[in-house]
């Protein structure tokens, strides 16, 4: 399952989580809503818990990718990267992939790290397109 992914901000992460899922507006759209989550305030998503921080974004390839720095103090390691492609229709096929170096996160820790991403991206980004 562990993977070794190669990006230009560390190329010693691994793949620790991974989902697909389409969202309704284009990857244009999707890219925005990621490289800039306040900017429609009357639709805010990006709500942290009281573990979490604002992530910064570390890479950006317009409209197709995105990396996100850790949403965890715990492990400033972390990085979250966004692929995104059309989904064949007018929508997107968003591909989020968890990164962490080493040592890697336990499975208590892994697990509230993927479903806080999927409730995030999964849930409330697709609430504030309408779905």
């Amino acid at each position: 399952m562990l993977r070794r992914v190669n990006t230009r901000s560390d190329p010693a992460l691994h793949e620790v989580g991974s989902r697909a899922r389409t969202q309704p507006p284009p990857p244009a759209i999707v890219f925005d809503a990621l490289t800039d989550p306040d900017r429609d305030p009357a639709r805010p998503w990006l709500v942290l818990l009281d573990d979490e921080q604002r992530p910064r974004v570390l890479e950006a390839a317009y409209p197709e990718l995105v990396v996100w720095s850790s949403l965890w103090p715990r492990r400033p390691d972390a990085r979250v990267r966004f692929e995104l492609a059309s989904d064949g229709r007018a929508g997107s096929l968003v591909r989020w992939r968890l990164l962490a170096a080493e040592p890697l996160p336990d499975g208590s820790l892994l697990g509230h790290l993927r479903k806080r991403l999927n409730q995030l991206v999964n849930a409330d980004l697709r609430y504030t397109f309408g779905q």
